[in-house]
């Protein structure tokens, strides 16, 4: 599929919690001697653009900050600092028609296809209020609007009298899927929609994803913590640590020529096939607080090749060939780490039988 110009921009994006403490905490802290708990910092100033009609994804360990980063993308929480620029405009001064265009634009699949849907609702409602509300469609409209969006995720038309609790994981789901679809968006950004669904019921969302971004031309930000999934479905990939992105390049050539040893870590731990015996060596350590995070290079503490200069500066994203970006000293001497041989092995299929029933 061919690619088109940025649709979406982020410019030094960041975002900061500030732990909230009462009369008897701030007392505590006083007489310890301590001062205001520092905040928490779970996105520090990120730069990416997303192109019309990609799959861009955004991969790291939990903790690293891509939930966040998601929900700033969709309007859901506002950044601390920095800007999302949506066809070119700041969405932060974006206001009236303007404002609402851009809520319709760019909507969210969530982790946790249960809890993300109202129990005390009907898919009619799930799927049709909103088109309704936002003038999509009249109510007279709406009980068809809602079959044909059932049958393009794969449900029978019939199961919209049903309550989110009387269907599986997989369908609950497709549901989801269908209200993000009922807003007619540019933009979805999906946060490991896949991730709480069997191994089997995976592949069949995940082709899915695919069958819908050819159908309705739709850009995907694909949050993701499985880098065998990622290597099937994505055009790009962004490798985030501790709330910074430490490299972007296309798919490829990230699984081909990583450069950051965060990458490597993650790659050594994919299954491959090959013939050969391969000794398992996880990344040593934990990642570290985003309340109290690293001097210089915030890898450093668990990267096997840090030198002086990783523990006092930290490293700048640049270009070192095109498209590849990234984060780390090493680029500046040359040095290189040898790639994992093999082919990824995805954590599921996505060549799966036409005929099997949908779950």
């Amino acid at each position: 599929m061919k690619l088109g110009s940025a649709i979406m921009q982020v410019e030094g994006l960041r975002r900061e919690y500030v732990q909230p403490s009462d009369f008897i905490d701030r007392i505590g802290r006083r007489l310890r001697g301590q001062g205001k708990p520092s905040p928490v910092q779970a996105v520090m100033g990120v730069d990416l653009d997303i192109r019309h009609g990609e799959v861009l994804a955004i991969v790291g360990e939990s903790g690293c900050g891509k939930t966040t980063l998601g929900r700033m993308l969709t309007g859901i929480i506002p950044p601390t600092a920095g800007k999302v620029l949506y066809r070119g405009r700041d969405i932060a001064g974006l206001h009236g028609q303007q404002r609402r265009d851009y809520e319709l634009a760019v909507q969210m699949i969530f982790q946790d296809p249960f809890s993300s849907l109202n129990p005390r609702m009907r898919v009619r409602d799930i799927i049709g209020e909103a088109p309704v509300v936002h003038g999509l469609v009249s109510r007279a409209e709406r009980d068809d609007y809602v079959c044909n969006l059932l049958r393009k995720v794969g449900l029978d038309p019939d199961y919209r009298e049903r309550y989110p609790h009387q269907f599986s994981g997989g369908q609950r789901q497709r549901i989801g899927v269908a209200r993000a679809l009922a807003l007619k968006p540019s933009i979805i950004v999906c946060d490991e929609a896949v991730a709480a669904l069997d191994v089997s019921i995976q592949a069949q969302v995940l082709n899915l994803f695919m069958e819908l971004r050819r159908d309705f031309d739709l850009t995907y930000v694909f949050i993701s913590h499985n880098l065998g999934v990622v290597s099937h479905i994505s055009d790009r990939v962004a490798i985030m640590y501790l709330g910074r992105i430490v490299e972007l390049a296309d798919t490829e050539r990230v699984f081909s020529q990583a450069s950051h040893p965060y990458t490597q870590a993650l790659l050594k731990e994919l299954p491959v096939l090959s013939a050969g015996k391969r000794r398992f060596d996880p990344i040593s350590g934990e990642l570290p607080s985003p309340a109290d995070p690293p001097s210089g290079c915030a890898f450093h503490p668990r990267c096997p090749r840090a030198m002086d200069r990783c523990r006092a500066e930290r490293p700048l994203m640049q270009k070192i060939a095109p498209g590849h970006w990234s984060a780390c000293h090493l680029n500046d001497t040359g040095e290189s780490i040898p790639v994992a041989s093999g082919t990824p092995v995805a954590a599921v299929s996505l060549q799966t039988d036409p005929n099997t029933e949908i779950a």
